[in-house]
């Protein structure tokens, strides 16, 4: 593997840049683009920071999303850290628990009540990010009453497709088998992915013999949300090409074309101007699931490109965007 993502980001802040790396990926409806957007911050919650440059290239994202987390209040919520889910390199996760659960758990107070679960797969390509940087999405998450599963995987292009949602798919059964411990309600669990974490949580759960090794089914998951995946697109034209094998085609990876066993409902979510991911890639898993009996819902996130599509879930960034208060509202009619 190379080095971390982050040691990037430690580097950039040090030299006091807002250069980022992309946590995006690309597909045949446009030509990758090279312009980035900026986002500005105002108000007295932010007023550490002037503005957030949140763009759409590899070379521009991740310091964003430390800034991000930077000015994420935690919200009294408590975190369990590196918490492993398997034995390989990089299968490990976060754990994040809403105020009243990590105030019991914190004081050791007999615990009766049992929370809905979320666990969230981060984008990046399939070859950078990791759960430090989606604190965020954790923290808010939790903020709002789920017990937050942020994970980490293996990344192309050491590790290529399958291994990526092969983890992602561990990850989610180990989850499922595991939340009582964490006093979470296996049967109240969804998945939420963004970008090709969202590509990953839809092949993981769509496809049945992702999860069959652990004795559970995409039934068995109440609810996923994939937000700007790209999930029916020709890889090979891009760089995003290294994630798969060299002779792999569209037809063999591509999550639309290999759904398999019983389906949960999916909330898949486009954004109005993604640039990097665009609209056909919903359009087209949305009609697969629905011609195979599955329930689909669609939405629009207004004025999101692909990276704020995600950077909004940020509580003192919502208003650039209502991709928090969508997820939400879909989650709390599914899990509650």
């Amino acid at each position: 593997m190379k080095g971390s993502p982050l040691d990037k980001v430690h580097q950039e802040q040090a030299h006091q840049t807002t250069d980022t790396s992309d946590i995006t990926t690309q597909n045949t409806a446009g030509k990758p683009s090279r312009k980035s957007r900026a986002l500005k911050l105002a108000g007295a919650s932010v007023v550490a920071v002037s503005a957030i440059t949140l763009a759409t290239q590899q070379a521009q994202a991740l310091s964003a999303l430390s800034i991000v987390n930077g000015i994420t209040s935690n919200g009294g919520v408590g975190v369990s850290k590196n918490i492993l889910y398997g034995n390989e390199p990089l299968q490990d996760l976060d754990m994040y628990y809403p105020k009243p659960l990590a105030q019991a758990m914190k004081t050791q107070k007999s615990i009766s009540d049992s929370y809905p679960m979320v666990v969230f797969v981060h984008g990046g390509s399939w070859e950078s990010g990791n759960k430090e940087e989606y604190a965020f999405v954790g923290q808010s998450l939790a903020q709002a009453g789920y017990i937050t599963a942020v994970i980490n995987y293996r990344k192309a292009p050491e590790h290529v497709y399958p291994d990526y949602v092969k983890d992602t798919a561990k990850a989610i059964a180990w989850s499922y088998n595991n939340a009582a411990s964490f006093h979470a309600d296996p049967q109240r669990l969804a998945v939420v992915g963004h970008s090709s974490g969202a590509f990953n949580a839809v092949a993981a759960i769509s496809n049945e013999d992702f999860l069959a090794p652990y004795g559970i089914s995409p039934k068995d998951i109440r609810a996923v949300v994939g937000i700007a995946g790209p999930y029916s697109y020709d890889f090979r034209k891009f760089s995003s090409a290294t994630a798969f094998a060299a002779d792999a085609t569209p037809d063999q990876v591509m999550p639309d074309r290999h759904i398999k066993g019983p389906q949960p409902p999916y909330l898949l979510l486009t954004a109005e101007n993604d640039k990097i991911v665009y609209e056909q890639n919903t359009i087209k898993m949305t009609q697969a699931l629905k011609n195979y009996g599955a329930v689909v819902e669609n939405g629009e996130i207004e004025g999101a490109s692909h990276a704020t599509s995600i950077g909004a879930m940020a509580p003192p960034l919502r208003w650039v965007n209502d991709v928090r208060a969508q997820v939400l509202q879909y989650l709390n009619k599914k899990l509650n």
